[in-house]
């Protein structure tokens, strides 16, 4: 690609503070970025690992933590450079639109919709519960007072989310390895417990692993936030993916040495906090709520981006009245359904990562194929060996193969997981 197209390319991108898509265009940093991806993925996911592999055991979890993070990362590297392939600023479902068709539109659309009321549902129930233990309040007062900061930063938009995405997620770093060093110098904590565990229950622990790394919906709103500078865009990619493999890795690990897997918590911070002590109760939920709100605005945020960018009817995503009325559909539902006994923690976040993690295992491979014919520019980076045929049908094959073990188990005909 010659300099003069790249900086075409990012002139154009920098150009309008609303492109024609409606979506406002505000700059990232690299740490922004970085963070965004940590924050997203650092959730929900991470506190229900620990009781997710109870019966499959630690090894079978950190097999699969490693497997759905490495495929995750390649198909975010896909959408990467579909979206510096593409002119206009589009959400994942309008990508999809352009380049696959209405099908490819609409499935995105109903898997960021699946996955994000999934996890919302989950941010709903935890929050409350964890309030509860602090306050001594009911769960649903929890649930509401959890609600205020975090729907009203996402209706705040992408600026101030990344902002906060930035401090929390620091913030919840410096919490974890706290808790991790307290951890490995407690008399109590086991390390052989990190054997036990049965093999013939790792498939559906593979679908909580994916869910922790369900970010691809966030990498156009990041290729929006680095027009100015799309070479960052694969770097921040990677780094994030890196961090948030390791913070995944070491929190169960630490849980389950400390407690064994007979004595696991929904909310693995519950019973983690309980057996390190009273300041290490308050640290660790305070955690756990930091890692709810950080996702919730993170895949909160991205629902309601393609919402905007799927109805292009609602005017741009900036207009208040019509921010507000979109953000009550993606947030109030979730906190109905957690309240309402019909979806558990768990099973959310294992059945939104089974239907989201085949969707997102094929169509980043068809966009970035239909990109790469009829894309807008050469892009300034590009995925190179990692797009070859042969990874791409693994990837197919194994996400396939979750999903079938998720109906069959639904089914009874296969075990379930914990």
């Amino acid at each position: 690609m010659s300099d003069t197209r790249v900086q075409q390319y990012q002139d154009h991108a920098g150009a309008e503070a609303v492109d024609s898509s409606g979506l406002e265009v505000k700059r990232l940093t690299f740490l922004e970025a970085v963070a965004m991806i940590v924050g997203t993925n650092i959730g929900a996911g991470v506190l229900s690992m620990a009781y997710a592999s109870r019966k499959a055991g630690f090894m079978p979890l950190l097999l699969w933590l490693a497997v759905a993070g490495l495929f995750t990362t390649i198909s975010m590297l896909y959408v990467s450079e579909t979206a510096l392939r593409t002119r206009t600023h589009n959400q994942l479902s309008g990508l999809a639109q352009r380049y696959v068709g209405s099908f490819g539109s609409w499935a995105i659309f109903l898997s960021v919709a699946v996955n994000s009321i999934g996890a919302l549902i989950a941010y709903m129930s935890g929050s409350g519960k964890i309030l509860s233990a602090f306050f001594g309040i009911s769960p649903a007062l929890g649930s509401v007072l959890f609600f205020i900061p975090a729907a009203g930063v996402l209706y705040l938009g992408l600026s101030a989310i990344g902002k906060g995405e930035k401090f929390i997620s620091i913030g919840m770093v410096s919490m974890i390895l706290i808790l991790v060093a307290a951890t490995l110098l407690n008399d109590n904590t086991e390390f052989a417990r990190l054997l036990d565990g049965d093999w013939i229950y790792m498939v559906p622990v593979f679908n909580i692993a994916v869910f922790c790394f369900s970010a691809q919906y966030i990498v156009p709103e990041m290729a929006r936030g680095f027009s100015h500078a799309p070479e960052r865009l694969p770097k921040a990619v990677i780094t994030g993916m890196l961090t948030t493999f390791v913070l995944l890795s070491i929190v169960p690990l630490s849980v389950i040495a400390l407690t064994g897997l007979e004595n696991q918590s929904e909310v693995a911070t519950l019973a983690w906090g309980k057996a390190l002590g009273e300041w290490a109760f308050f640290t660790a939920n305070t955690f756990a709520l930091c890692a709810m709100l950080t996702s919730y605005w993170g895949l909160g945020g991205s629902f309601l981006t393609n919402i905007f960018d799927k109805f292009h009817k609602l005017g741009p995503e900036n207009r208040p009245k019509t921010r507000l009325l979109v953000l009550a559909i993606v947030a109030l539902p979730p906190f109905v359904l957690a309240y309402s006994g019909l979806v558990g923690f768990v099973n959310a976040l294992y059945f939104a990562g089974a239907f989201s993690g085949v969707i997102l295992s094929i169509m980043p491979i068809l966009m970035l194929r239909s990109a790469r014919r009829n894309g807008d520019f050469e892009p300034a980076w590009k995925c190179g060996w990692i797009a070859h045929p042969a990874i791409q049908a693994v990837i197919v094959t194994i996400y396939l193969a979750s999903a079938a073990y998720a109906i069959c188990s639904a089914m009874n005909l296969l075990p379930a997981g914990w």
